[in-house]
């Protein structure tokens, strides 16, 4: 039975995708230490990534349920990361299946949570701890921004058409993006919302703007703007900034593996010059195809800049479907100046080596708020999902990172992208400089005192008068 020093007891729902999951484990560990008893929802094949959490703190509950089965997820798949960003749609509708096993798990319970935390692609649970009759709070491993732009599209969905510019004339800065840039998950459902099932996707992300409380993975003075919007649009104070949660504690084995490659990725660090190296990835989902690969590879080699690459090994059915990988012979060609990652890479220790001074990147939340933490300022090159947001808010109004490029599909001119990577990382630029400056705000912020070191106090007790 969960137990904790101040009587709370929470039921934390993570959603089974590598950066959505991660973030909110990495919270659950800060809630943990701070005295709150969790019961963490996972299914079957998602449970070994708690094992670092449990292996830290024992106390902590896990309640496992049978992933849900749906037409389009093949059998065994529980994880975004085994079927790709496609499935997230399906994953979604599948989870939203479990509902009345927990509400029959809750009533079964001796000591029952007081409220569910959950995340924001889950925003279903949001009716659900309407039922039980307990708040529900919103995780977002995005940042505010984001949330912002979401809650509008999914409250009004028929506010934004496909090949339409989407204007957010009410936000900060009045954003907008053109249709290929609003994230990935709205243009799905509008693609194909005479679908019936895909009216229980909008009901369930327009339902996390009616959460009791929301908890980003950003803090203050990175997001100060969109945090105070949010506020006054919800009408409350229970709006928590808690990250960067990589500059906290946590449980060791969550962000370091132990693998053979490690020693070799340092040792080719450790022989650069500070900020001479620019590490190239595109996060844990996106695989290249062969036109950008090649692309990309020229791009790298006639910049005459050290780099590191994290290429995915590909699947036979990647390589048909054409797919890319690092061309042959290429290794060979920059070897001393190159060095090329195959799999997976410790992305957090890399960017906090003095060598690294640049990170060309997708722009996902976690890629970048980990860049923010490490001070390095980003090459950005987003594609789907939240990325042109993330972009937007990192290149237009924060000045810390420059575009080199945009979409998808997109393949860049070889040698325009050399060029860019050459001028950014041969000088001092001013979004080096203002990378700089967002880490020592972010090393504020999680200092004992600092903002997102109140905001998780905030959130605890918030908790403990539930």
């Amino acid at each position: 039975m969960a137990s904790s020093k101040n009587g709370v007891h929470i039921l934390v729902f993570p959603y089974p995708a590598q950066g959505h999951m991660l973030p909110l484990l990495h919270l659950t560990y800060h809630l943990s230490i701070r005295g709150v008893a969790i019961t963490i929802l996972v299914t079957p094949k998602n449970l070994p990534i708690l094992t670092p959490l449990l292996s830290t703190n024992p106390s902590i509950q896990t309640l496992v349920f049978p992933f849900p089965e749906h037409p389009q997820i093949p059998p065994g798949v529980e994880n975004v990361k085994d079927i790709g960003n496609h499935g997230n749609i399906p994953i979604i509708l599948a989870l939203s299946k479990l509902q009345g096993q927990i509400i029959r798990w809750f009533e079964s319970h001796s000591n029952p949570p007081v409220a569910i935390l959950s995340d924001f692609f889950l925003g279903w649970t949001h009716h659900l701890a309407q039922k039980i009759g307990i708040p529900r709070i919103a995780f977002y491993a995005s940042g505010a921004f984001l949330t912002a732009c979401f809650d509008r599209l999914w409250r009004n969905p028929a506010a934004g058409n496909p090949g339409s510019e989407i204007k957010f004339e009410d936000l900060p800065n009045a954003p907008r993006f053109p249709w290929d840039q609003v994230p990935t998950l709205f243009r799905r459902y509008k693609e194909a919302e005479s679908d019936p099932s895909f009216e229980l996707l909008q009901n369930s992300m327009a339902a996390n703007g009616l959460s009791w409380a929301f908890v980003f993975n950003t803090f203050y003075d990175l997001e100060n703007e969109y945090l105070e919007f949010l506020r006054e649009k919800f009408g409350f104070q229970r709006i928590y900034s808690i990250g960067p949660l990589n500059l906290l504690d946590g449980p060791e084995q969550m962000n370091v593996k132990s693998d053979s490659i490690n020693g070799e990725v340092f040792s080719y660090l450790d022989g650069c010059p500070d900020e001479s190296v620019l590490y190239v990835c595109f996060g844990s989902q996106k695989v290249l195809k062969k036109a950008q690969m090649e692309a990309l590879a020229n791009g790298l080699e006639r910049s005459g800049v050290r780099f590191m690459w994290v290429a995915k090994p590909l699947t036979a059915e990647q390589v048909a479907e054409g797919f890319g990988s690092v061309p042959e012979g290429y290794e060979k060609r920059v070897m001393g100046r190159g060095f090329i990652i195959r799999g997976w890479a410790p992305q957090v220790q890399i960017l906090n080596h003095p060598a690294v001074g640049g990170f060309l990147s997708h722009c996902g939340w976690n890629s970048v708020v980990e860049a923010i933490a490490a001070g390095v300022m980003i090459l950005g090159w987003p594609m789907e999902a939240d990325q042109f947001v993330d972009a937007k808010l990192m290149v237009d109004y924060l000045g810390a990172a420059i575009r080199v490029c945009e979409g998808g599909d997109t393949v860049p001119d070889s040698d325009e992208l050399a060029k860019k990577i050459t001028e950014s990382m041969s000088r001092d630029t001013t979004q080096r400089v203002r990378a700089k400056e967002l880490r020592e705000k972010a090393m504020e912020a999680v200092k004992v005192g600092g903002s997102s070191d109140r905001d998780m106090d905030g959130l605890v007790k918030d908790l403990a008068q539930l």
